[in-house]
């Protein structure tokens, strides 16, 4: 069943438990874990937390216990809301509202501010560590990163203006809620006070079908999301009819690749939307619908700038992208829970990019730096470059003692074999930039965040050495 929340019926569901979270105990300034699945419980939790004037802790509800852990004990977490995962929350069962509970009877108290008619983020909004949300861990341990209530609700605000949306539309992510991403996009249709549905998104064949049912007219994913989407569109292209009232197509949480823009374009007659931001930023610029080039300008408020060495990069060089921005991030937490403040001015990314000479921002991937043959190479810029050949490419590099590092190129392709493209990357790569070997895979593999799993294609490439096999 296709289920579109509006803020008015979903604000009566948060007021509800807010008020049975004030009645557990709960008071402004406490640390409390929110996890689990999407649905109309998480959104209406979340709006419930920020009322209450709390810390939200958030978690991926795919974590294992002993990171739920972690994450309970550097956070100081006092109390948690929860779905499934609720059995592995280190916490006192009295500490932990289970979100697939039934609801007891809500005996409202008019002299409880939670039990008010209105859900008020205005206490929220000025706490300096509203919530804490763990980074990706892309070039490591994961950090947990603090970000006020100002931040978190200015970005959104900025975001929803610069992309247009109104009370008319109807959004659509199809990512989980529990992230920057997925937060960033409930707030937004809370303050615009649009549709949201609420779909099954790793399930895309019903997830389409509950678009078309429900008139979506703002689409939200993840580049693999949209490589399922193509599949599904070429084995049934009916799928396509139901989709028209779709407007904007947005991308995130990974570099876009041409190809898979292009092959978007071409079957649906629209452009992939790309966007660029990070846990501890917010969003920093975003495409729209005319202006479709990289990942946009950078948001009004949002500074980027470009830095090759210790010096501002040229026009289209590219460099280290560096941010400064309103929505940045208060610190990280420390091992025991205190906050290690952020104080520098500028937020140094680790991405790749450049700026073009229309103000557009060019983002390549992690700024991962190897040496190879006496050149310095960036495996995130070498997988844009062989993409220009026609397919999805990503670049893993291993430790050699005599070459520096050694070039794995895997290539999402189960049409073509390795000797094809072999020949394809020795065209356009030079002769220091080309791989050691070539293994071509039908899909990329995918973590529970929906980006493709570097760490997977790392083992798979030392297992491909380690047999001998060489791709040259």
């Amino acid at each position: 069943m296709t289920e579109v929340l509006w803020p008015s019926a979903v604000e009566k569901q948060a007021l509800g438990l807010a008020a049975r979270l004030a009645r557990q105990g709960v008071r402004p300034g406490e640390r409390v874990l929110l996890t689990g699945e999407n649905s109309s419980s998480f959104v209406a939790a979340l709006l419930a937390l920020c009322h209450l004037d709390v810390s939200i802790v958030l978690a991926a509800p795919q974590l294992a216990a002993d990171q739920l852990a972690h994450m309970t004990r550097t956070a100081n977490v006092r109390w948690a809301v929860a779905g499934a995962t609720a059995d592995g929350i280190p916490l006192p069962g009295s500490a932990v509202l289970d979100l697939t509970a039934p609801a007891a009877p809500d005996p409202a108290d008019p002299a409880d501010p939670a039990a008010a008619g209105t859900i008020v983020l205005d206490r929220w909004e000025s706490r300096a560590d509203a919530v804490v949300m763990w980074s990706s861990g892309t070039t490591g341990a994961p950090k947990s990163v603090v970000k006020s209530g100002r931040a978190v609700l200015e970005n959104s605000r900025v975001t929803a203006a610069h992309m247009g949306y109104t009370r008319d539309d109807v959004l659509a992510p199809l990512l989980p809620f529990s992230h920057q991403y997925g937060m960033s996009l409930l707030l937004i249709w809370w303050l615009t006070g649009c549709g949201l549905l609420v779909a099954p998104y790793r399930r895309l064949e019903p997830a389409l079908t509950a678009i078309a049912e429900s008139g979506a007219t703002v689409v939200d994913g993840t580049p693999p999301t949209y490589h399922g989407m193509l599949t599904l569109f070429a084995r049934n292209p009916a799928h396509l009819d139901g989709l028209r009232k779709v407007r904007m197509w947005c991308v995130g949480g990974a570099p876009l690749n041409r190809p898979l823009a292009e092959r978007f374009r071409d079957a649906t007659g629209q452009p992939l939307l790309d966007g660029y931001g990070m846990t501890e930023t917010g969003n920093i610029a975003l495409a729209l619908p005319d202006l479709a080039e990289g990942c946009g300008r950078p948001l009004p408020g949002v500074e980027v700038r470009v830095r090759a060495s210790d010096e501002d990069a040229g026009e289209g060089e590219v460099g280290e992208v560096e941010v400064r921005t309103p929505g940045r991030l208060e610190g990280y937490l420390r091992p025991d829970g205190s906050l290690a403040p952020y104080d520098e001015p500028w937020f140094r990314t680790r991405d790749l990019g450049r700026i073009d000479g229309n103000g557009v921002l060019h983002v390549y991937g992690r700024m991962n730096a190897v040496h190879r043959l006496g050149h310095t190479l960036y495996p995130e810029y070498l997988e844009r470059r062989a993409e220009e050949c026609g397919a999805p490419v990503k670049v893993v590099a291993l430790d050699d003692e005599r070459a520096g590092a050694v070039l794995v190129f895997f290539v999402q392709d189960a049409v073509h074999d390795e000797r094809v493209w072999r020949g394809r990357l020795r065209a356009c790569l030079a002769s220091y930039e080309r791989p050691n070997a070539v293994v071509t895979l039908p899909e990329f593999p995918v973590n529970r965040n929906g980006k493709v799993d570097v760490n997977a294609l790392k083992e798979l490439a030392a297992a491909l050495l380690r047999g001998g096999g060489d791709g040259r």
